[in-house]
């Protein structure tokens, strides 16, 4: 099954977070899991903070991700549109808050899951859980906000 992010055009494809073109990224895959969504990552020793626990930047940008993904998809759901349908649907953050529960470890995989709150015209608002082995690390809240189809051209074209 294709995640979410697979669906992305070519032209908004490099994410540092999600875009399947940046190779230097977390390339994160989203699907849906009932009315959740749900991507895992498993962080490296150089994402650290401390010893033994992920840099709180990182869990920021897994949320960040995650909910932009989730926004787009929940957009083709209620639009009963499949995701490679056009015009597609791409979102960036409006907003995001993180509350940080506490320190997510390194050396397993985490477990982010996503619920959409509320959808109002070009805005999705989707809230967050980080989990390590089933504990809830982090929470956050993104506001999506659908982005035009020419903001991911170069400048000038």
């Amino acid at each position: 099954m294709k995640a979410f992010q697979d669906y992305y055009p070519e032209n908004v494809a490099q994410c540092y977070g999600c875009g399947s073109n940046n190779s230097h990224g977390h390339q994160i895959k989203t699907h849906w899991d009932g009315e959740e969504t749900v991507t895992f990552f498993t962080p490296e020793p150089y994402q650290m903070s401390v010893p033994g626990f992920a840099y709180g930047g990182l869990i920021a940008s897994l949320i960040d991700c995650h909910g932009t993904a989730t926004a787009a998809a929940a957009m083709y759901r209620e639009q009963v549109r499949a995701m490679d349908s056009l015009p597609p649907f791409r979102f960036v953050t409006g907003s995001l808050h993180v509350d940080f529960l506490k320190p997510t470890p390194i050396g397993g995989a985490l477990e982010i899951r996503g619920r959409v709150k509320e959808i109002k015209g070009r805005k999705v608002i989707v809230e967050i859980s980080v989990l390590a082995s089933a504990v809830l690390t982090a929470r956050g809240e993104v506001i999506a906000v659908q982005m035009p189809e020419s903001f991911g051209s170069k400048p000038g074209e």
